[in-house]
């Protein structure tokens, strides 16, 4: 079973979905916002790819931050932050078994998930 886990409005978690949809792999959709994100689930993430690859940086969330809050990062502090604001999260996050795809990377998606 594939989880992808993101949030619906996302333009990056569309493509996602659409592509599993045409592929037809079966999937289950996670929302952060509706349906939240477990510490446990997060530190698996964090394990097998690192808080930095997880983090957008780029996004409106991470700019509405306080200084504070951006300055100084560990990998505990990440993961707070990410389990306080899930948009922090950079989209979408595909597991399946012990492989975790983060963002859109349709020739990745095609080489790992159809295996």
């Amino acid at each position: 079973m594939i989880d992808l886990y993101g949030i619906p409005n996302c333009d990056s978690v569309r493509k996602a979905r659409k592509w599993l949809e045409n592929a037809e792999l079966t999937h289950q959709f996670h929302d952060f916002r509706k349906d939240g994100l477990e510490r446990k689930t997060l530190q698996r993430w964090v394990k097998a790819i690192g808080w930095e690859a997880l983090l957008n940086r780029r996004g409106t969330s991470w700019r509405q931050l306080p200084e504070a809050d951006r300055a100084d990062l560990t990998e505990a502090r990440a993961i707070d932050l990410m389990l306080e604001n899930p948009t922090l999260i950079k989209r979408p996050v595909i597991e399946q078994g012990k492989n975790i795809l983060v963002g859109v990377d349709l020739e990745r998606y095609e080489a790992e998930l159809h295996a």
